[in-house]
């Protein structure tokens, strides 16, 4: 099969658009629309829903959507592995979900790639579920997470602990939970989502609702607001006096773990980056604010 036509239906399920698609890949709309019948006549069955602006998958097309996305994958390893074998690096991938991005992951690419010359690494942000995917399949090294996997064929290891504190743009101080004004819900996994239904009673609904801290912090820090965000990377606000800690919520303490496969072909390299991973507390990444 023509690796062009998966690549086409992934952008048009991206897209959910024709044309929108058409112009990414830098097609006529026609080739776009051709592509996707070739695709649909292989498998004998209609892969989306052709209402004028509105694409949708079909149950056949949602179901294609993960063997698609692995053959990419496979596809993208198998190149870069040809590549590198004539230079004899290993490639490491590691990934994780976005807020471990904010809180870990950005300071552990800096330390591989300073430290370990002989790997090249393949770095992602994907769902939760991808990940897990990933590591059984093998096609994923390395994943930092909030949430670790339950399976007998991944190693899990604690790596760090940080805190989630209530920071807030205003200086006003706060009785309760109630007394929030303009409040971003950031999500920090189900562990966080219990625990804030619990302890957090009486939060007036969010205003905004994000899986990425950053995005948080930035809006926070251009139009107000307030929300739960590491100490990690409030810690420089606080001292400028951007942001304020609200000492009248309670903090949320965040384990985040690292997750490899037990059978990795990478073992020995996977062990001397958890190794190294675990030396040190993560540094405050550096955010530029417009």
């Amino acid at each position: 099969m023509d690796i062009e036509l998966i690549k086409t239906f992934i952008e048009v399920k991206d897209c959910r658009h024709f044309g929108k698609a058409a112009e990414n890949l830098y097609l006529t709309q026609a080739a776009v629309s051709s592509r996707i019948r070739q695709l649909e006549q292989y498998f004998g069955v209609e892969l989306f829903v052709r209402n004028r602006n509105n694409i949708q998958l079909t149950a056949a097309g949602e179901r294609f959507v993960s063997h698609a996305e692995v053959m990419m994958q496979t596809l993208r390893m198998a190149k870069q592995d040809v590549a590198l074998s004539v230079e004899q690096v290993t490639q490491i991938s590691i990934a994780g979900t976005p807020n471990t991005w904010d809180t870990y992951i950005h300071d552990a690419i800096s330390k591989i790639y300073a430290s370990q010359p002989d790997v090249s690494l393949v770095a992602e942000i994907l769902a939760r579920e991808q990940i897990t995917r990933q590591l059984l399949e093998r096609s994923l090294d390395i994943a930092i997470i909030f949430d670790p996997p339950k399976a007998e064929e991944l190693k899990i290891e604690l790596l760090h602990t940080f805190a989630l504190i209530p920071v807030s743009t205003s200086s006003e101080p706060i009785a309760s939970p109630s007394d929030v004004t303009r409040y971003i819900r950031v999500d920090w996994g189900t562990n966080f989502t219990a625990w804030h239904g619990k302890e957090l009673k009486g939060m007036a609904t969010p205003l905004m609702r994000t899986s990425t801290a950053r995005i948080a912090l930035d809006l926070m820090l251009q139009c107000g607001g307030t929300a739960y965000l590491p100490d990690v990377l409030v810690e420089p606000f606080i001292e400028q006096g951007s942001l304020h800690r609200l000492d009248a919520l309670p903090e949320f303490k965040r384990d985040v773990y690292i997750a490899y496969h037990k059978e990795n072909e990478h073992a020995q390299k996977l062990h001397a980056i958890r190794r190294m991973l675990g030396k040190e507390e993560p540094e405050a990444p550096t955010i530029i604010v417009p």
